[in-house]
């Protein structure tokens, strides 16, 4: 294979990702909540696998979960399949993104987060956060790999924060009194329906 053949998937990943930088927002705050937030990663350009806006620079999402309420953070993985990324929290690992079914240079390609989530070829995580002060970073942990020149180190991938209330704990016990109470109805009734 020459180089020129080795270089056009690095070439069209590069048009790809700068195609979706140009509409990305550069926030290091998450604080727009049920939106995919892009993300890139290319160790050619910062000398690491690590998540970075647009423009090269580190990225992490800053938010707070008020008390009574818990977050979903969901990732994907984009551009082409065969991706998966390490989740952090404040430094701890918060877990990895699924395994991917296709990770072929001739396999799907999107930018369409929605549509990457939906799609079993994209690698994905879904997290629970509680209440209290998050900081979410992440870093590549496989990429996809080209057959001769080995791993490509550059990808698209996007964050989604999800908040809903935590239900009161008065909610839960008047639920698991009435599921109790129907219980006892219907044992009750098929006592006597086997008499």
């Amino acid at each position: 294979m020459s180089l020129t053949s080795c270089l056009r998937p690095r070439a069209a990943f590069a048009a790809l990702t700068l195609a979706a930088g140009l509409s990305a927002a550069h926030a290091d705050t998450l604080n727009v909540y049920d939106q995919w937030v892009e993300f890139s990663v290319s160790k050619v350009l910062t000398g690491n696998l690590d998540w970075a806006n647009f423009d090269g620079q580190a990225l992490r999402f800053d938010f707070s979960v008020a008390e009574g309420f818990v977050a979903t953070l969901s990732v994907v993985d984009a551009g082409w399949s065969g991706d998966r990324f390490t989740v952090t929290d404040k430094g701890q690992q918060l877990g990895v993104t699924s395994m991917a079914v296709d990770g072929d240079l001739n396999g799907p390609t999107t930018v369409d987060y929605e549509q990457a989530f939906a799609d079993n070829n994209f690698s994905r995580g879904v997290f629970t956060l509680g209440a209290g002060q998050h900081s979410i970073s992440g870093f590549l942990s496989t990429s996809l790999v080209h057959p001769e020149f080995g791993p490509l180190d550059a990808t698209l991938g996007a964050v989604r924060l999800q908040v809903s209330a935590v239900p009161e704990p008065a909610s839960v016990a008047t639920l698991l009194a009435g599921l109790s109470l129907l219980s006892a109805m219907l044992r009750r009734k098929n006592g006597k329906d086997r008499k």
